[in-house]
Parts: C-alpha cells; structure tokens; sequence
C-alpha cells in the first residue's frame, strides 16, 4: 500500500431509516473514501435502532465491487447486453441545439428521424427539450415538460417498443417523463448538481440514469472559474466515483457515466479526458460518450458542425478503444458500423 497517496474525504448522504420502536426518522450515513495508489474503496458507518438506543456500525465496502453487471444494464424491465456497444440516437425538440442537423421541430420530420435511427441501429432515442449548448437560453420547466411531452407520446404512439432516454437535469421533469410516460432512462447533464432531489427522484422511479460530469451551469460551465482542474483526470473521476457511491446508497443501480465532454472543458481538457479514457473503466459501469460533431472536433479542424461527421467518427472509434458502451450520436448509421468494425479488430486481435 502506498501510504503517500492516502487520503480521506467524508459524504455525508441524508437517508431514512424506519425501526419498529422508533417512528421514520432522518438520519445520515457516512461514507468514509480513502485511497490506496490507485484503488478506491470506502467504509460506510450505519447507524442503527436498538432497545430505542442509536448504534453505530461499520461496513466495508470496496467501490470495485458495487456493480459487477457492469456490461449490462435494465431498461423498462429489458437486460441490454454492453459486452458490445450501443447506439444513442439524438432527437432535439428545441429550436436552439447546437447542431442544426438534431433540431426536430414538427411531428413528420420528428417521426421520420426516430424511423430513420431504428433502422439504422440505433438501440436508445434520447429525446430532449433543452439546449445545453454553451450560453443556450435558459427555459422554464412547464416549457422543458411541454416540449418532451409532445414529442415523446408522438414517438410511443408510433414506436410503442422504443426505448426513450430523457435529457432534462430537473428531478421535475424526470418525475413528469417517468410517471406519464414510462422512460427508460434519465441522461442528467448535471450529474445531480443542478438539482438536489435528482438522486432521490431517480432511486424513486427505479429508472436507469446517465451520471455526467460539469460544472456551472450550461450558461456559465465554459467560464475560466469553471475550466480550471488540479488535475482534470484524477478530478473528473473522483467526481463520478462519489456521485456513483451516493447513488449505490440510495438504491440506484442501473448507472451509466458520462465524461462530459464539452462541458466545463477546453478543448486541451477533453482530448486529456479521451486519451485517458480507460481509466474510467475503474468503476465497473457502462460508459457513455457523447462527442458527436462538438466544438472539441470542429475547433481543432476549424470545420462547423455540419462538416464534422467524418471527425465523430474518428472521435468515436478511440472512444470505442478507451472502454466506451454507448454513443450518443446524432448519425446512428455511421456510429454502428463504427462499432461493427471495431467488434470485428478487436474479434481478430484476440484470436492471434
């Protein structure tokens, strides 16, 4: 053990606990991280009721061993096999997403692009309805709900078996998607951040959940407050892994993570995050890479983002070589043959 890289840190995570003696009552759990070189672990301290006396008692629990279904995950009930990756298809229901091409506005053409991604192998529709590009305008969560909520009964309506990913980073309208319409998953930008009862709404609606790294807001998270990383690696990972531990407490195990990319980052900042991907696969979950046609592409090419499918699909194949399980994509068909030809190297390079 390397006793120079050891450190502490203590989460406290609101909880309830019902006794037969004592009424439910709020009590927190703390979750003691510490780390050894390069391995996480933690001890959780419980507290709990006995002859109306509160006990403390102690569990250790190494974060390696949280999930080891790590290549599959359940949604609506449905186990998706990881062991080879998948497709997120992008639907906008907004009229100010970055990429012009994933702006969806009227029920033909939202129709037609949902047809067109099912076909083309896409295995998730991730439908949301509110920019986050940098400095997006801000929309209230009545509007967030409406936009969703018409989009998403016109796509069931057609497509009952689709599986539906909402990107909101509101607990309201997560609530509102789940309840009324029975979506798969959460994909959180926020990764909890930007709405503190997001953890607890997700564990109760059992729904799956895409945990991301940002900081800020989608209005400030490209500010130089926000950009500035001791060490953006080390950083993002320590941010995912606590994160990921609340949710594990709170009952929540079908999580995905997400690096963020583009958000909160400099260019520099997100081909570290690429190159290092690998190490994301520490926490035994399914990884999701979202760089499809961002400026992280079209800045170093100095291309918009209309020309930048060729660029995605270079991103995505290192993204597929560092541990990705799903795309997230605005063209499903390139990024599954992406994902075939990768299936097949990599089918090639074992058999040697």
């Amino acid at each position: 053990m390397d006793i120079v890289n050891y450190f502490f840190q203590v989460l406290f995570i609101k909880s309830s606990i019902h006794n037969n003696l004592i009424s439910t009552k709020n009590v927190y759990l703390a979750v003691i991280f510490f780390k050894f070189s390069h391995s996480y672990e933690s001890i959780v301290i419980i507290p709990y009721f006995c002859n109306s006396i509160i006990h403390l008692g102690f569990i250790y629990f190494p974060l390696s061993m949280m999930n080891s279904d790590f290549l599959q995950i359940k949604l609506n009930n449905r186990l998706i096999d990881l062991s080879t990756p998948i497709v997120m298809g992008i639907v906008n229901v907004t009229p100010d997403s970055f990429y012009m091409g994933s702006r969806y506005r009227s029920d033909k053409t939202i129709l037609q692009a949902v047809e067109h991604m099912l076909i083309d192998g896409a295995s998730i529709i991730d439908i949301g309805g509110y920019s986050t590009r940098p400095s997006a305008e801000a929309i209230s969560q009545e509007e967030e709900i409406e936009r969703l909520s018409e989009g998403t009964e016109m796509i069931l309506k057609k497509f009952p078996e689709v599986i539906i990913s909402v990107d909101t980073f509101r607990s309201g309208v997560a609530r509102h998607m789940v309840d009324n319409y029975c979506v798969a998953m959460i994909n959180d930008v926020g990764g909890g951040t930007l709405d503190d009862m997001m953890f607890e709404t997700i564990a109760d609606c059992q729904v799956a959940y895409v945990l991301m790294h940002m900081r800020g807001t989608p209005q400030s998270m490209q500010s130089h407050a926000h950009t500035q990383y001791e060490d953006i690696v080390p950083d993002v990972l320590q941010f995912l892994e606590k994160r990921l531990a609340q949710l594990r407490l709170l009952g929540v195990h079908d999580v995905v993570i997400d690096p963020g990319f583009g958000f909160a980052k400099t260019m520099d900042q997100n081909y570290q995050l690429l190159s290092n991907l690998e190490y994301f696969k520490e926490l035994n979950v399914p990884i999701l890479a979202g760089m499809s046609r961002k400026s992280m592409l079209t800045k170093l090419l100095d291309i918009d983002a209309v020309e930048a499918l060729n660029a995605t699909t270079a991103a995505n194949m290192l993204a597929l070589a560092g541990g990705a399980s799903i795309l997230r994509v605005h063209d499903v068909r390139e990024a599954a043959q992406t994902i075939a030809i990768y299936k097949k190297y990599i089918e090639m390079k074992d058999s040697e």
